[in-house]
């Protein structure tokens, strides 16, 4: 198992990181995923700042980026991730009737991509 490292337990260097963590999603507790890269402080450090950029205000809205992130998840079969991310975008609104059609979509996106792969199907000149 995962090691895990609790705030108490913290060196200064990943408690800066979980207080950062923690005044930037306004939670009272970092979540495991945290806690278990903080073994390693600098890449600790390196994900949050890339989350954080990569997860700020954009061109697309916080609610698109979590679906985005919970297709590869899924995509990816990161138990984890999907649980993370499903309980984020619900917390950005996403309603049982929107993570329904999420779903469908994923599975079928998975489905066609598969045929596709399988059937070696040439890229049309159209899409460049």
């Amino acid at each position: 198992m995962t090691r895990l490292i609790d705030y108490d337990a913290a060196p200064a260097e990943v408690r800066a990181v979980y207080d950062d963590i923690m005044r930037t999603r306004g939670v009272r507790d970092v979540n495991n995923f945290w806690k278990a890269l903080a073994v390693d402080p600098p890449l600790l450090r390196a994900t949050w700042e890339r989350l954080k950029q990569v997860m700020a205000p954009g061109a697309l809205d916080p609610l698109t980026k979590e679906l985005v992130y919970l297709a590869v998840s899924i995509a990816h079969g990161c138990t984890y991730c999907i649980a993370s991310h499903t309980a984020a975008a619900r917390a950005r609104g996403m309603d049982e009737r929107m993570y329904g059609e999420f779903l469908a979509v994923v599975a079928m996106a998975a489905q066609t991509n598969r045929l596709a792969q399988a059937l070696r199907v040439p890229v049309d000149p159209a899409f460049g």
